[in-house]
């Protein structure tokens, strides 16, 4: 179920060149109606559902509707960021609310290591996955026909 903005409530991230959403969207499907002023998601069929949008936007305009396995038929769920966590917050048919915080990322940008601090063989060509069996605490890589020593 694709994001959608509530017109009502986007102010177009107050008239900067891109806003909020557009800088977040991996798909860039987010962009910036001049003339009105308010965001919109221009192909909703390639929208990926990622919530990016939902959680970055400041006023609260975009929405994606929930899908049924956690959100039941006629609730809402809506993301609050603040500077340390997102804050979701389902509201039910029958108006009850239920709210669960989670915690933010606090990685400076730019500083995450790419390989998790797991040192490589170098051989491109190893059969052996990225950081197994030492990201998995394991002695040996269990393969069909056999098994392979971490070390091979």
């Amino acid at each position: 179920m694709p994001s959608y903005v509530n017109p009502d409530k986007c102010d177009g991230c107050k008239a900067l060149d891109k806003t909020a959403c557009q800088y977040i969207c991996p798909n860039d499907l987010m962009v910036l109606d001049k003339d009105k002023m308010k965001a919109y998601n221009r192909d909703v069929s390639m929208c990926w559902e990622c919530y990016n949008c939902v959680k970055i936007c400041p006023t609260q305009a975009i929405e994606v509707r929930g899908y049924a396995d956690f959100v039941p038929l006629g609730a809402s769920v809506t993301p609050l960021r603040s500077t340390d966590s997102i804050m979701w917050t389902v509201k039910f048919r029958n108006g009850t609310l239920k709210r669960f915080k989670f915690p933010i990322r606090k990685t400076p940008e730019g500083s995450a290591v790419p390989d998790g601090g797991f040192k490589t063989t170098g051989n491109l060509n190893s059969l052996d996955l990225f950081t197994e069996p030492e990201s998995l605490g394991l002695p040996e890589v269990f393969r069909l026909g056999g098994k392979e020593s971490a070390n091979a």
